[in-house]
């Protein structure tokens, strides 16, 4: 059983008492009570009774007093009070913090809300196109994707992480023409994809008419089943999905499925003709389009989805129609989250609209949560020239810089120990630098920007973590919370945000926003940095505030796990 949150409890206890005095909770959306931003109007605040007061034209700061005075007594309040207009404040004691505290890290979610068990949800991220190398471009899909799907199954949802590969398409004639052409067997057998990438952007500047005809030719031959050109296809992606897989195994990404473009194209034209018959495709000027009316949904007027060109292609939004269906039969998900970049706004909401005219009793709440677009200073990256920053090599750049650190400042650890140090620092900081910016926000690209290791940056947190390590290593203490109390400001402070911890990942998941928890974890860090320089710990005056602030140590340190599991954050005991 989930524990219960301290917000959840304090709003129940404000909803109780608001009912037994006449008042009508369903008049307003529940909303839990909130940390106050000034420990002097208490612990926590809710706004609950201002709310009600308004929908029901009443005065809000008289329903507030009305409501405070059918308060229940708990043993955790302290106090309670009105403030300004209506708010309703809670101070808590110190006895039920630390208890609260102690139940949250025994507990099998770490304080994490359950709210996901017994639903699934599919999360479609990182898409990279077979026969390129990844480039930071793909790298804020696929980070900021899967740590969804981290936060996402410590909330308990089963998660199924989709990985919609660009495998099919116009591309492959062309692919296939330069094979045919240009091929150097030697560079290919050396390193495939680098090949690769060489005969498609060769194709781009070296094609004249005829060689894009052929390879029209070479595509229609692909989607035909000849047996030459899928077996040249199959080679394409074997060896993509052999680098995509360095790339992922790097950074810690995995998926339960790849289902590429491909595997959906059998049951496209079912798609398109399924559409025509409920009338909600039709045929213009020889293609198969969805059109949208002037006064058609916000966001949609006056628009249109093509589905099927007027060569009897198929595009993006058919393919996507058709994984909605492959999802729903397959998984039966409550949610279904693509992550992408801004560009593709009006394209999900046109696929989501149409996929809810065609099955408007699908079940199934579709959200595409969108990124800002990461560029160089120059401007786009592009393969054709030739300007992308392979994300291998910002993963081994990242490496590198974490390496010289680790050997100007740890020359008494082992050589592999460094190695592994700087491995996870450099990752650490790759991963951070993306998640910790608002996802919404466009990122310049710079590397010593993405790779700093001072300030709000993973290495920070790392080092916060590896004290806590190194204060019981010191000690030779056997980690334990078994003497969580409170006395004085510092340790109070410190408890009362670990106690936030589940909130924060909850207030994260349900915004899509893992800055948020980045922004929690970066005040842990700081929070508790303030409490060892201001506390003794291992010299403490008495042996009772020796174990009571050691116990505050492992209590940092199980969030700031927890917190860098769900970052894909590896914690080191030593740094």
């Amino acid at each position: 059983m989930s524990l219960v949150t301290i917000p959840e409890m304090l709003h129940q206890m404000v909803a109780n008492a608001a009912a037994s005095v006449g008042c009508d909770n369903s008049l307003v959306e529940g909303e839990q009570a909130q940390p106050t931003q000034n420990p002097k109007f208490g612990d926590y605040q809710s706004n609950h009774a201002f709310r009600l007061a308004r929908a029901m034209g009443e005065n809000p700061r008289a329903l507030a007093e009305k409501i405070v005075s059918a308060l229940v007594a708990h043993p955790a309040v302290v106090s309670t009070s009105v403030a300004g207009p209506g708010f309703i404040n809670f101070s808590l004691s110190d006895s039920f913090l630390s208890a609260h505290l102690q139940d949250q890290l025994c507990s099998e979610g770490g304080g994490i809300p359950q709210g996901g068990a017994g639903r699934t949800v599919v999360i479609d991220y990182s898409s990279p196109n077979v026969a390129k190398r990844m480039h930071v471009g793909h790298m804020r899909s696929t980070i900021i994707g899967n740590t969804l799907d981290r936060m996402h199954r410590a909330q308990g949802w089963t998660v199924i992480a989709d990985n919609h590969i660009g495998d099919w398409g116009t591309q492959f004639g062309k692919l296939i023409v330069a094979w045919n052409r240009w091929l150097d067997a030697d560079a290919f057998a050396a390193d495939p994809i680098c090949e690769l990438e060489r005969l498609y952007v060769k194709f781009g500047n070296d094609a004249d008419e005829a060689a894009h005809d052929l390879a029209r030719a070479e595509t229609a031959k692909l989607q035909a089943g000849d047996a030459v050109n899928n077996a040249l296809w199959s080679r394409f992606i074997s060896v993509s999905m052999v680098e995509f897989d360095r790339v992922y195994g790097r950074l810690g990404v995995a998926f339960d499925e790849v289902l590429g473009e491909s595997f959906y194209n059998p049951v496209l034209p079912g798609v398109v003709a399924a559409l025509k018959a409920e009338g909600i495709a039709e045929e213009s000027e020889g293609a198969v389009i969805i059109r949208w009316p002037e006064d058609g949904p916000k966001g949609l007027a006056d628009t249109v989805l093509v589905i099927q060109k007027q060569d009897g292609a198929f595009l993006y939004g058919t393919t996507d129609l058709a994984t909605l269906a492959h999802r729903k039969k397959t998984w039966s998900p409550e949610r279904v989250v693509y992550v992408t970049d801004t560009r593709q706004q009006l394209h999900f909401r046109q696929v989501f609209d149409a996929w809810g005219a065609w099955q408007p009793d699908h079940g199934m709440d579709l959200v595409h949560t969108w990124f800002g677009m990461l560029v160089l200073p120059e401007g786009a990256m592009s393969t054709r020239k030739g300007n992308v920053i392979r994300l291998m090599d910002l993963v081994d750049e990242a490496v590198s810089r974490a390496r010289a650190v680790a050997d100007e400042k740890s020359p008494d650890l082992s050589e592999d120990h460094r190695a592994a140090v700087a491995e996870a620092v450099g990752t650490a900081a790759i991963r951070y630098a993306d998640l910790s910016q608002n996802p919404q926000s466009n990122v310049t690209f710079t590397w010593d920007k993405m790779l700093s290791l001072e300030g709000n940056t993973a290495p920070y947190l790392m080092y916060s973590y590896a004290r806590c390590r190194s204060i019981q290593r010191k000690g030779e203490v056997t980690p334990t919370t078994a003497a969580l109390g409170i006395v004085g400001p510092f340790e109070r402070a410190l408890v009362m945000h670990l106690i936030r911890f589940g909130s924060a990942v909850a207030s994260a998941t349900a915004v899509y926003r893992p800055n948020l928890l980045c922004d929690y974890l970066y005040e842990t860090a700081n929070i508790f940095n303030r409490f060892y320089r201001e506390e003794k710990v291992l010299s403490a005056a008495t042996e009772a505030d020796k174990e009571r602030r050691l116990a505050l140590v492992e209590a940092t340190a199980s969030v700031m796990r927890r917190g860098f599991a769900m970052l894909g954050i590896e914690p080191l005991d030593r740094m």
